[in-house]
């Protein structure tokens, strides 16, 4: 009988432990989480948005809707393209995805 109480003591026992290993586990846990999940994510929305912002006319370019089109204006917040022959559409910059200019060259 008296090792069945010991049995049941010892989890107890084993449980209580350092409360800054659990601290330092989860620091370690978000700076991984960090650094493989939020900083690339930003790091590419920085770049999307640079990109948006050095738009000029004559940039072919892809929507996020996958037109493509040739910027034919641009305006404060929109973007006119030009997707066939005298057939215009405007959208928002930020529905502008990326420049394929290099692309169509080749």
């Amino acid at each position: 009988m008296t090792n069945f109480v010991f049995l049941q003591q010892a989890p107890a026992a084993a449980q209580q432990g350092n409360p800054w290993t659990m601290i330092i586990f989860l620091g370690l846990l978000f700076l991984i989480m960090w650094l493989f999940m939020i900083r690339p994510q930003s790091k590419k929305q920085k770049e999307l948005q640079k990109f948006r912002d050095s738009l000029k006319e004559g940039d072919r370019v892809i929507t996020i809707g996958g037109i493509h089109g040739k910027v034919a204006q641009i305006k404060d917040n929109a973007v006119i393209l030009e997707v066939a022959n005298n057939v215009k559409m405007k959208f928002d910059k930020s529905a502008i995805l990326r420049d394929t200019s290099d692309l169509e060259q080749r």
